[in-house]
């Protein structure tokens, strides 16, 4: 038997299944949104909706946008030759947030993982690869430092390269500001591999 009225446990149910939310944060959303006003519940629930209905894929790199092409794409000042690969759209954001990048980008939707079933033919792999043109000067495959982002980025290296484009990979290694001895292994494994003369 619930402790909490039907509709509530439902909402804790429902909010559970959201990233990174478990039971207990669940419970205390619950309890915020039901001690908000209705006109604020109806404006989150209405702005969920909206959000859901009037955002989709870019026809061009597969970001967000409720256009056919994303503001990035539809930027006349970015470098078209010069394409930057990443796993989520969120990872977009991430990059554009350093202000060092002013190329274009390709969303591959996931990372290849035998695991979960998860095969080339399930990103937008095809889709890059139209993508390249003879005037593209440079691939950079901003995967994720994990198993699937090094077996996506190994895999689309291999793909890549025939084709004739430079394939480069992003740096992986210490972060600044960090203790050597806090640092795990993996991490200074490719921190030593990456070294640079100075």
């Amino acid at each position: 038997m619930s402790r909490y009225p039907k509709p509530m446990a439902r909402l804790i149910e429902e909010l559970t299944r959201l990233p990174g939310i478990g039971p207990k944060t669940a419970q205390r959303l619950a309890f915020f949104l039901i001690n908000q006003s209705s006109t604020d519940v109806q404006s989150l629930a209405e702005s969920m909706l909206e959000a859901k209905q009037r955002t989709h894929y870019c026809s061009r790199c597969f970001h967000f946008t409720e256009d056919d092409t994303c503001i990035i794409c539809r930027d006349s000042r970015r470098n078209e030759n010069f394409i930057c690969v990443v796993e989520e759209p969120r990872d977009v954001i991430a990059m554009e947030r350093t202000k060092s990048f002013n190329g274009v980008y390709h969303v591959l939707h996931g990372s290849i993982s035998p695991l979960e079933g998860v095969g080339p033919d399930q990103l937008r792999i095809k889709e890059l690869i139209a993508r390249i043109r003879p005037e593209v000067e440079e691939v950079v495959l901003a995967t994720d430092p994990n198993v699937e982002g090094e077996a996506t980025a190994m895999y689309l290296a291999r793909v890549l390269k025939p084709i004739g484009v430079k394939v480069t990979r992003m740096a992986h290694g210490m972060p600044v500001g960090s203790d050597l001895e806090y640092v795990d292994e993996v991490t200074l494994s490719k921190a030593l591999e990456g070294r640079r003369e100075l």
